[in-house]
């Protein structure tokens, strides 16, 4: 719901290959958008940007790039991974959602 109230269509959920797992595959007016959710409580373990260390980046790259060449009418599409970030607070409450668009550089 978050995702489509901002122009996304989620074409895939969970998507899993030899080399890791993205959380969703959608597309949007800027083109295909290979999405890491990641969600962190109060301020004990930092934000969930924080979260996302070189290997993890380096796995989402494979991912998407594994699924780009798996999907022939998706390969001269413009893509970029994103990352939802959900900062909860102490008590398990919503405290922080957005979107970070490109967050993984390829």
């Amino acid at each position: 719901m978050f995702l489509a109230q901002r122009g996304y269509r989620i074409l895939a959920r969970n998507f899993r290959t030899r080399t890791g797992e993205i959380d969703l595959i959608a597309e949007d007016a800027d083109g295909l958008a290979f999405v890491e959710v990641r969600t962190r409580r109060g301020d004990a373990h930092g934000a969930p940007e924080e979260s996302l260390t070189p290997r993890k980046r380096a796995h989402l790259l494979a991912v998407a790039q594994e699924f780009l060449a798996a999907r022939a009418e998706f390969a001269e599409r413009a893509w970029r991974i994103d990352l939802v970030a959900i900062e909860l607070d102490r008590a398990g409450r919503l405290a922080r959602l957005h979107v970070i668009k490109g967050a993984v550089e390829s």
